[in-house]
Order: structure tokens, then sequence, then C-alpha cells
């Protein structure tokens, strides 16, 4: 899996006047956002993934993040973790960077693959598409798609099996979640990457690697504790994800992504930094705001009313693109 990543995704950047309902913003840095409420928003993320099996501690909370820790130390184990992405999309990310591949062969290689052809159709048919009669063909799909839509699809294809296939209580409860999560961040950071002067497909690709390495550590906790219980005190909390961060990024460079990418996650923990880890972090916190805010998790609707304009602007965004 980690050789194709590199030879098939690339850095090419997305030009984003190709995507409807691209940003407009023009701006070569936004600003650093100031901290926007009084709710932890990572910490209500990590107790709402905690569900109604959860408990406050005890000497197993070590032995997890050491675990955890070696494994970032050994990403190569750490990846046996995730499922792989199915066969048919190197092929098609390989064909997306030959020039003069025509429509006509793309569209044949897709219907290769009858749950590819359903997630094509199913995008393009969606609100953030807004075709202007329904789209019932590969052909007109990818159209509709153009070759950028089709490679940001195919990122999501490829990740979606390696959040939401899992095992084990904890991660099969917390795995929708994480994948709703990770798809809006993928979005708010590739939408937020123009203003930073990054890349919007390197962004789109590290919102969509972010919470690979939440997934092994939830594979671990059911490993460790049957009943599937997430600690949820606050320092566990905030160590776990700060080192299935580290975790991310490591695997993230396992598999070959672009380098930007996994030093972008690395970063993305921390103010400042390049500008493609300013475009994550902005990306995970309007991704995170917007599942909490659905799921009416209290103290989120606060954090909403704080964002800044333009960050206020992309939210919504996370709204339109739902299915």
């Amino acid at each position: 899996m980690k050789n194709w990543f590199a030879r098939l995704f690339g850095s090419t950047a997305y030009p984003e006047a190709d995507r409807p309902g691209a940003s407009t913003v023009t701006s070569q840095r936004a600003p650093e956002p100031a901290s926007h409420a009084a709710i932890d928003i990572d910490l209500a993320f990590h107790r709402w993934l905690a569900g109604p099996v959860s408990h406050t501690g005890d000497t197993r909370d070590t032995l997890i993040l050491d675990e955890l820790a070696r494994l970032a130390r050994d990403p190569q184990a750490a990846a046996e973790l995730v499922p792989r992405v199915p066969a048919v999309i190197p092929q098609l990310l390989r064909s997306l960077r030959e020039e003069g591949m025509s429509a006509t062969e793309l569209a044949r290689q897709v219907a290769q693959d009858v749950t590819l052809v359903a997630e094509v159709i199913r995008e393009v048919n969606s609100p953030w598409y807004r075709p202007t009669a329904p789209v019932r063909t590969i052909e007109g799909a990818l159209m509709l798609l153009g070759q950028n839509g089709l490679r940001m699809l195919l990122a999501r294809v490829a990740f979606r099996p390696v959040i939401s296939a899992q095992t084990g209580r904890l991660a099969r409860q917390a795995a929708p979640q994480l994948w709703r999560q990770s798809e809006k961040c993928a979005l708010a950071a590739s939408l937020a990457a123009p203003s930073y002067g990054a890349d919007a497909f390197e962004a789109c690709l590290a919102g969509l690697t972010r919470n690979v390495g939440l997934v092994v550590a939830l594979r671990l906790i059911d490993q460790v504790d049957a009943a599937g219980r997430l600690p949820q005190s606050r320092s566990f909390a905030h160590a776990l994800h700060d080192t299935a961060r580290t975790l991310s990024a490591r695997i993230a460079t396992e598999w070959e992504l672009p380098p930007m990418v996994g030093a972008a996650i690395m970063q993305s923990g921390q103010p400042g930094g390049p500008p493609l880890a300013q475009a994550l972090r902005t990306g995970e916190r309007l991704a995170t705001m917007r599942v909490l805010l659905d799921a009416n998790v209290e103290g989120t609707q606060d954090a909403v009313d704080r964002l800044v304009p333009e960050e206020r602007r992309l939210f919504e965004k996370l709204n339109e693109a739902e299915d």
C-alpha cells in the first residue's frame, strides 16, 4: 500500500477554481484564530466518542499510552492494524496522472468496481455539486467531477475502509463518527488551504489521514479492555490524541504520502507552523465543531458563535455538503 500513495497521489496542486463552490479567499495567510470558547472541543469530542461505556481511568491508561508510543516508533506494525484500500483505486489514480487519458477509459476503469460506481454516482448527485438533473451514468459523473474532483473522491474512497471497517466494540462504535469527522476535516482543510497558501489536495489527504492513528488507538483499547471502555479524564484524552497525532503522521510517512502531509499532521497540534499545518488545524477544529453541533453536544454552539466570518463561511460549507 505504501508505495503507490507517493506515486499516485503526488503533490500536484488542486486548482481551486475547478471545484464547485470553491473558496474565493485571496489572502495568502489567514490570521491564526484565537481560543474559541470555554468548551474544550478536543475533550468534548473524545468524550462523545466514548459513548455510554466509559470509565474514569486506572492503571491500564498508562499501558495504553505506552503501547501507543511503542507503535509510534514502529509505524509499519501500526499500519498493519488498519485495512488496505480497494485494488482498483491505485490503478485509477495512476491513470489520472497519465496525460491523454480519455474520459471513456476512466469510465471503463471506474466501472470495474461496483462499489466505486455507487460512490461516484452518489457524490455527483449530492447537494455539494447540485446537478441540474440527476446524473445516472459514469460518463456523466466524470464530466461533472472532472479529473481533480475524481482525485478527491478517490482519496475518500481509499480511506473510508481504513477508518470505518473496524472490529472491537469501541472501534466499531466510534468508526462512523470518526469517518464523518475525517470527511469534514478533509473538506474544510482543502477549502481553507488557498487562504494559507497551501496545496488543497495535500490538505485533503492530511484531513483524511489525521484519524488513522486514533483508529489504531481505539483498536488497541479494545484489546486491553474487552468491554471497550474509553477513559474520559482530561489528562488521558489529551495524551491519547497527542500520541495518536504522532502515530498518524508516522503512518503517513510509512505509506509514503507526500512528505508535507505527515509534517502537517505532526505540526497541526501547535500554533503557527507551515501553511499546510495551519489549514489542517482549521479543518480539524471546524469539522469537530460540526459533528459535535450536529450531535447537540453542550457548549458547541457557543464555540461556533465565536468563529470569525471566514471560518463561519467554511463551517456552513460543511453543513451544505451533508448528504
